[in-house]
């Protein structure tokens, strides 16, 4: 009887999970490409609404949830624009199970956004009498509460049209399709990454902050990495860790999830976080997973 039961109460949370509505929100510069990225999931099947204004998406919102998959660009633009606004209205929405939430942030160098508006002519809409790069940098600052918030992070500065359109669709592609995962870093300190599916904590392991001559860097640097596997408790944790994400990623594809975080965390998310990210990144890549990187402290530092 409690297989049974186990087995329906699965079933529905399922099915909830089925028919919940996709709601993704889209942000990032100028230049960025979220022209691009809206038409790649309106290719996939989503309802799109660019440059839709903060202050209409309660009665957007309201009453029943879409019947389609809806995708929303937000702009710095529009009059009533907030990061914070926007933030709280990510966060109210996805506490409410009729919907599945994603904040998806295209970043991109600065100086790639320049090159871009020089090629197109175009003006910068928050510096229409000034250089783009005075505008580039003033949408950056708006901007950064929501890339530091995001849940999924695509660098588009080495992306071409086709790629961006092809990384979209990836991520968002039905059910069924290939799983891409997205490995990150992260400090404690700053609060646990949001929609993380797997987080493990990395304080236990040796702490390169420590040292004089590897506190500067990050897990990055071979000397950073080589500090941390000498801690005896390492190779374990790196076999046990592997071990269990690989003998669930197949799981997870075969259910039909789309994407997947897995998330380590330090007391900086400077080092043994960013070395154990790099390591897992690679061995699933290189096994011929789709795998994206994303340290988040290392990022603030930018």
């Amino acid at each position: 009887m409690d297989a049974v039961h186990n087995q329906n109460l699965h079933s529905d949370e399922q099915l909830a999970a089925e028919e919940a509505a996709r709601v993704i929100f889209i942000s990032g510069p100028s230049g960025a490409g979220r022209s691009t990225a809206i038409r790649a999931l309106e290719d996939l099947g989503f309802e799109a609404i660019d440059n839709l204004p903060l202050s209409l998406l309660p009665r957007l919102l309201d009453g029943p949830p879409p019947a389609r998959p809806l995708v929303l660009g937000t702009d710095p633009r529009n009059r009533d624009y907030s990061a914070q606004r926007l933030i709280d209205a990510v966060d109210t929405l996805a506490k409410d199970p009729n919907f599945l939430v994603s904040l998806v942030y295209l970043d991109c160098a600065p100086d790639i956004l320049v090159r871009r508006f020089s090629e197109t002519r175009r003006r910068h809409p928050l510096s229409p009498d000034d250089r783009p790069l005075i505008g580039i940098e003033r949408e950056l600052d708006l901007l950064a509460p929501i890339r530091a918030r995001a849940g999924i992070l695509i660098d588009t500065t080495e992306l071409n049209v086709h790629d961006l359109r092809a990384e979209v669709q990836r991520w968002f592609a039905p059910t069924g399709q290939n799983l891409v995962l997205s490995i990150q870093s992260f400090s404690y300190k700053r609060g646990l990454p949001t929609g993380a599916d797997m987080i493990f904590d990395c304080r236990f392991l040796r702490n390169p902050f420590w040292d004089a001559a590897l506190r500067e860097l990050n897990g990055r640097d071979e000397k950073v990495a080589a500090h941390i596997a000498e801690d005896p408790r390492f190779a374990s944790f790196v076999e046990k860790v592997t071990d269990l994400v690989e003998t669930l990623l197949p799981a997870y594809r075969e259910e039909g999830k789309a994407h997947l975080t897995v998330a380590f965390g330090c007391t900086g998310g400077q080092h043994r976080s960013v070395a154990m990210a790099e390591k897992l990144a690679s061995h699933l890549a290189e096994a011929g997973w789709h795998v994206s990187k994303r340290h988040r402290e290392m990022e603030r530092k930018k």
